[in-house]
């Protein structure tokens, strides 16, 4: 009796112990295999791509809002037909002006469309494309004052500028980078509300936007003087330093919307009088 006892005690702890070594080998082997690696996510083509516009709407008409609040002007209406013939997507985002390109470089935006002139200074930070608007500086007024020359700038106790704005850049240039005679502000409309309100004697903006502000303030309040002396600039988009496939589409885009006809429907609108 002991013996049949002995026998069935061994062949209990002969079972137990297979069992264990094999659920040891089957533990063991499930820990060390690797993880199936997750699947690459698919890489984005271009034309899947949606291109973020970075613009300041207070620059009419080439940018601004609308009663309703939506995006309007020139390079507005131009970047979407121009995405529109060259198929690619774009969203356009309105920020102010002085951290348009700080935003391009850190990549937050892929282009500027802000009515941005083309200048060697500009070209050492940043890429442009081909020229896609021509533009001459001009000097505002009040009514009765009478201009004639650059020169007269500097007998004039305060000058109205947009700040880091072309007309800015130029002032410089005749008063100096420091001269408190520059009266800075953040906006077109800003600066030129300040010499309807006699703060400034004069106000240097580009020509365009000037004869935009006073067609639709009242041009019995101010004189646009025309000055030789500024010569002809050009604007361009922007995107960031060395980004070539960007320009080259903004490029070829560009010149298939001026081979159609459409610039000039876009131009017509804005431009025609």
């Amino acid at each position: 009796m002991k013996i049949k006892h002995w026998f069935a005690a061994a062949a209990m702890c002969s079972a137990l112990v297979l069992t264990a070594c094999s659920g040891s080998k089957n533990n063991s082997e499930s820990a060390s295999a690797p993880a199936p690696a997750p699947a690459p996510a698919p890489a984005q083509s271009s034309a899947d791509k949606t291109y973020i516009v970075g613009t300041n709407a207070e620059f009419a008409p080439f940018e601004s809002r609308t009663a309703n609040g939506s995006l309007t002007g020139f390079d507005i209406d131009l970047l979407t037909a121009m995405a529109k013939a060259g198929n690619f997507k774009i969203q356009f985002k309105d920020q102010p002006w002085d951290g348009l390109f700080a935003s391009l470089n850190n990549g937050d935006l892929d282009i500027v469309a802000s009515g941005v002139t083309i200048t060697d200074e500009r070209k050492q930070s940043m890429t442009f494309s081909d020229p896609y608007f021509d533009i001459s500086m001009m000097v505002l007024t009040p009514k009765a004052k009478t201009f004639h020359s650059l020169a007269e700038l500097n007998n004039m106790q305060r000058v109205a500028v947009a700040s880091g704005q072309t007309g800015d850049l130029a002032v410089q240039k005749i008063l100096g980078a420091q001269s408190t005679k520059i009266a800075r502000f953040d906006s077109v409309p800003l600066a030129i509300k300040e010499l309807e309100n006699g703060g400034v004697e004069a106000m240097v903006s580009d020509g365009a936007v000037i004869s935009n502000y006073v067609k639709a303030n009242g041009a019995d309040k101010f004189t646009i003087n025309k000055v030789p002396e500024f010569g002809v600039d050009h604007y361009g988009f922007v995107v960031r330093k060395g980004d070539t496939a960007t320009v080259e589409k903004l490029n070829d885009a560009l010149k298939k919307i001026r081979a159609s006809g459409e610039y000039d429907k876009i131009y017509a609108k804005y431009f025609s009088n």
